[in-house]
């Protein structure tokens, strides 16, 4: 991965078009509705849920009726990490379906130009053999844990593929690996791992504890894509990529859990032990994607370095809390 200090993108593909995109108040929204605006797109419009909450279809109806976008690009979601996954499958699983399934239907109905849907890494199965390819998604049924989350997500992959066969309805899929920068969640009971453990050693260290706790024993593995990649990967496929095979987005660096927290550790400077509570799941065992069809479909590779980005991350938490 190198750092470049800018990104190729066409103008001309976003001048004048209307773009929608739910969740673009949130953690990956905000940097996706900034590289909007860099491009130049004039009219971007961002619902928020407490005007057009998305599980309810005349919400939905009315945000295509007051907004009537060209592009609609779909973050929202109920999200968050194991233990939140595990005390709200229900609900993550109705939210999730039900605004994916009516945005596509509606925004077919409506004639939206180009639908972006953005999935999750948490649709693969439990033991994707590693590299995940594409290809291997529906073999097996996902780690349990975030299951629910996962398989309402897929369900777009599903109704992209459904409707560009029988309506010719363009849309896109795409499977982004963990995410993580800053103006990430750091809320303990919703955070994904990365924040969470930033917060942990950082709060440690200012209280002077001389140890943290982890959940599981460290051995699984993850990917992790910078935030700002992750938005200039989005906006690449929205520009360059018409067809519903879905589109890993990572940037094929696999790293173990342990290994993680001792680089958090050493980046924030604490200086006490390490516990793990084996009582705790560990999640699906591995995680590194394939990430060839996107650099071969519409050219993304991530740029910024995995501790370059940490690095980042923590200095933001630490300056704000």
């Amino acid at each position: 991965m190198t750092e470049t200090k800018s990104w190729p993108h066409s103008a001309d593909f976003w001048s004048g078009r209307r773009v929608c995109v739910t969740g673009g108040a949130g953690f990956l929204g905000s940097f996706i509705v900034n590289k909007l605006k860099q491009r130049g797109v004039a009219d971007v419009f961002v619902p928020r849920k407490h005007d057009y909450d998305l599980v309810d279809i005349v919400n939905v109806r009315r945000l295509y009726q007051d907004t009537q976008p060209d592009i609609v690009i779909h973050l929202a979601a109920s999200v968050g990490g194991i233990g939140i996954n595990q005390a709200h499958p229900a609900s993550f699983f109705y939210d999730n379906l039900m605004m994916g399934a009516q945005l596509i239907h509606e925004a077919w109905l409506n004639k939206v130009e180009k639908f972006v849907a953005i999935g999750t890494v948490c649709a693969y199965p439990k033991y994707t053999p590693v590299p995940f390819k594409e290809d291997d998604l529906w073999n097996g049924y996902p780690e349990e844990t975030n299951a629910p989350y996962g398989l309402a997500k897929k369900m777009m992959l599903v109704q992209s593929q459904a409707y560009r066969q029988e309506y010719g309805f363009n849309s896109i899929f795409l499977l982004p690996v963990n995410l993580y920068g800053p103006g990430d969640n750091f809320d303990l009971e919703s955070s994904h791992v990365i924040p969470a453990l930033i917060r942990k050693s950082v709060e440690a260290k200012r209280r002077g504890d001389d140890h943290i706790v982890a959940w599981g024993d460290g051995s699984a593995t993850r990917e992790f894509l910078y935030v700002e990649d992750a938005a200039e990967a989005i906006l690449l496929a929205t520009e360059r990529y018409n067809d519903s095979a879905p589109v890993n987005l990572g940037c094929a660096f696999e790293i173990s859990i342990k290994e993680l927290l001792e680089l958090i550790v050493r980046l924030t400077r604490f200086e006490g032990e390490i516990r793990w509570d084996t009582s705790k799941p560990n999640g699906q065992p591995r995680r590194k994607l394939d990430t060839s069809r996107a650099k071969a479909l519409f050219g993304f590779e991530s740029r910024v370095t995995f501790e370059k980005g940490l690095q980042k991350t923590i200095e933001w938490y630490e300056d704000r809390f």
